[in-house]
C-alpha cells in the first residue's frame, strides 16, 4: 500500500486529472505552467481514448477521431502552443451525400444537420419522395409549433417538414456524429443553432436559412474550416503528455492506473488507485474528472454532497461503435468516389445497411494521397448492438461490398483494419442540457472538483478541450481562493 501526495504544507498544490483522453490531457497541458504539480491518472493501458492512429496500406490513418474545426480560436490555440500548428492540414473538400436506394444524391446546399433551409434545393437532390418534398414544403404555411422545454429531434423536425426529411436526412447525420437516433436525442442539445432559431421563427426551414446563409462565391476557392494533424489526429494526445511532463519534474502521466475510489480528504481529495488487494493512496488538493460519464459517475457516487451529479451521469448512455478502414489501389476508383470529389457519404439508417457513413479519406485529406486510396466505413448506433457481433472479417467484408454497390470500385481492397470502440459515443437524450446544469451544479458545490469530457457540450475534439479547459479555470480559480483566503490567516 502506498500514500502518494503533497505532504508539505508548502509545497506545490497537487491536482489530479483522472482520465488519459483527449479531455483529460488538455485540462493537464493547461495547467502545466501554473503554480501546481499535475498528475494524469489513465486506466487503460494507453493515451488519447477515442484518439489512436496506425498504418493500413503503409499510410498512417487515424482510427477514431480525424477531424477539428480550425476556425475556432480554442482548439488551434491549443494545437499550436503544443508546437503542432504547422503539422493542421486542411481538408480538400466537405461536398457530403446521401446514399439511397437511387443512388448517390448531393445533399441541399443550404442545410443543417440535414435540416434543408430550401425546398426547391432539396427537391433537386432526389433525396426524398415526391410526397416527401411536398410534405416538407407545408412548413411554410403551417402556424408555428409551440414547444414547452426540450423535445426529441424526431418529434420537433417530423412535425414541421415531415417524417421523410428526419428518416433520409437528420437521421444519418445524428447517426454519423451521435450514433444515435433522432426519436430519442434532444432537439435542445444536438442541433443547438437550429433549436434557438426555431424560437424566432414559424418555419423550421426559414430557421435554418438563419443559421446557414447562402454560400458566398469569394469564398468557393477557400479551404473548408475542417482540419486534422498531419500524421493523424492521434499523434496529439502523446505530445500532449510530453508536454505535461516536460514543464514540470514533478508532473506524472500514468496509464493502467485505475481510479477505483473518490473521497473526501482532510485537506482535499484521496484517491484509491489500483486493485483491493493492493490500493495505492493519492492525495490532492483538487480534481478534474475526465473520464466517461458512467466511469464519472461511480467515483462521484462515493462524493457526499453529489449525489445529482451521481445520477445525472448515470443517466448518460453510450453506443458503441466500429470504424472499418479499407484502402485500395488507385485504378479501381475509375469514375469513383475520388471523380466525384465528394469527402463522403452517408446511409439513412431506414436502408437497413451495415455502414452508417462513408469518408473518401485520401480525397478529403489530400496531403494523404499516394499509390492507395484510403476509405473510412463507420458501423454501429445505439441499440444496434448485435450489428458489431460479427468478427473483424465478416464486418470488413460487408462494408467492401455495400461500398462497391454504391460507388462500383472494382476489386477487393488489399489492406483492412476494423478498429471497435466500446462505448465511444454519449447520448444527449431529451433533457441532456438540464441534466448537464444539474451535474456542473452538484459538482460547483464541492470545492476543487471539476468534470469535463465528451459527456457534456458536445461530441467533437474541440468541444471536449473547450470543456477541459473550462474544468482547469475551475480548480485554478478554487486554488487561489485558498491561497489567498490562507495568506490572509
Amino acid at each position: 500500500m502506498a500514500d502518494n501526495g503533497r505532504d508539505r504544507t508548502d509545497a506545490a498544490p497537487h491536482v489530479v486529472v483522472v482520465g488519459g483522453g483527449i479531455a483529460g490531457l488538455a485540462a493537464a497541458f493547461f495547467l502545466k505552467d501554473e503554480p501546481v504539480r499535475v498528475t494524469v491518472l489513465e486506466g487503460a493501458s494507453r493515451l488519447g481514448g477515442k484518439l489512436a492512429v496506425s498504418e493500413v496500406a503503409g499510410v498512417a490513418v487515424d482510427e477514431g477521431a480525424e477531424a477539428l474545426y480550425a476556425r475556432r480560436p480554442k482548439t488551434t490555440g491549443l494545437i499550436k502552443a503544443a508546437g503542432l500548428g504547422d503539422r493542421i492540414a486542411m481538408a480538400g473538400t466537405k461536398a457530403a451525400a446521401v446514399w439511397t436506394g437511387n443512388g448517390i444524391r448531393p445533399l441541399p446546399g443550404r442545410q443543417l444537420m440535414g435540416v434543408p433551409a430550401d425546398m426547391d434545393d432539396l427537391a433537386a437532390t432526389g433525396i426524398l419522395s415526391g410526397d416527401g418534398v411536398a410534405r416538407a414544403r407545408e412548413d411554410a404555411t403551417m402556424p408555428p409549433s409551440e414547444r414547452d422545454g426540450d423535445v426529441s429531434v424526431a418529434a420537433y423536425v417530423a412535425g414541421r417538414l415531415g417524417q421523410e426529411v428526419v428518416d433520409r436526412l437528420v437521421d444519418p447525420f445524428l447517426c454519423d456524429v451521435y450514433a444515435g437516433r433522432a426519436e430519442e436525442l434532444s432537439f435542445e442539445a444536438t442541433l443547438t443553432p437550429l433549436a434557438v432559431a426555431s424560437r424566432k421563427y414559424p418555419s423550421l426551414a426559414a430557421a435554418a436559412a438563419s443559421v446557414t446563409p447562402p454560400p458566398d462565391p469569394a469564398e468557393e476557392k477557400v479551404p473548408p474550416g475542417i482540419a486534422t494533424l498531419a500524421g493523424g489526429l492521434g499523434t496529439l494526445p502523446g505530445v500532449l503528455a510530453e508536454a505535461v511532463l516536460a514543464a514540470s519534474p514533478g508532473a506524472a502521466v500514468r496509464t493502467g492506473a485505475t481510479v477505483r475510489e473518490l473521497a473526501r480528504a482532510e485537506h482535499g481529495w484521496r484517491l484509491t488507485v489500483g486493485t483491493g488487494a493492493n490500493p495505492e493512496y493519492i492525495t490532492a488538493d483538487a480534481v478534474v474528472v475526465a473520464v466517461p460519464a458512467g466511469p464519472a459517475g461511480t467515483l462521484l457516487a462515493g462524493v457526499p454532497g453529489v449525489a445529482q451529479a451521481a445520477a445525472g451521469l448515470a443517466e448518460i448512455p453510450y453506443a458503441d461503435t466500429a470504424v472499418i478502414t479499407l484502402a485500395y489501389p488507385r485504378e479501381a476508383f475509375s469514375g469513383g468516389p475520388a471523380g466525384r470529389r465528394l469527402s463522403g457519404y452517408r446511409v439513412p439508417p431506414v436502408e437497413g445497411r451495415t455502414v452508417s457513413a462513408v469518408t473518401f479519406t485520401t480525397v478529403k485529406w489530400p496531403h494523404l494521397a499516394g499509390e492507395v486510396e484510403i476509405v473510412r466505413c463507420q458501423a454501429g448506433r445505439i441499440g444496434d448492438e448485435k450489428l458489431l457481433q460479427r468478427d473483424d472479417a465478416e464486418l470488413a467484408a460487408l462494408a467492401a461490398s455495400e461500398f462497391a454497390e454504391a460507388t462500383g470500385v472494382t476489386g477487393a481492397p488489399v489492406a483492412t483494419r476494423v478498429t471497435r470502440w466500446d462505448g465511444s459515443l454519449p447520448q444527449y437524450t431529451v433533457g441532456h442540457l438540464d441534466r448537464v446544469a444539474r451535474i456542473r451544479a452538484s459538482v460547483a458545490t464541492q470545492p476543487g472538483l471539476a468534470v469535463c469530457g465528451a459527456a457534456y457540450d458536445g461530441v467533437g475534439v474541440g468541444t471536449s478541450i473547450a470543456t477541459a479547459r473550462k474544468a482547469a479555470d475551475q480548480v485554478l480559480t478554487w486554488l487561489r481562493e485558498k491561497a489567498t483566503a490562507r495568506s490572509v490567516r
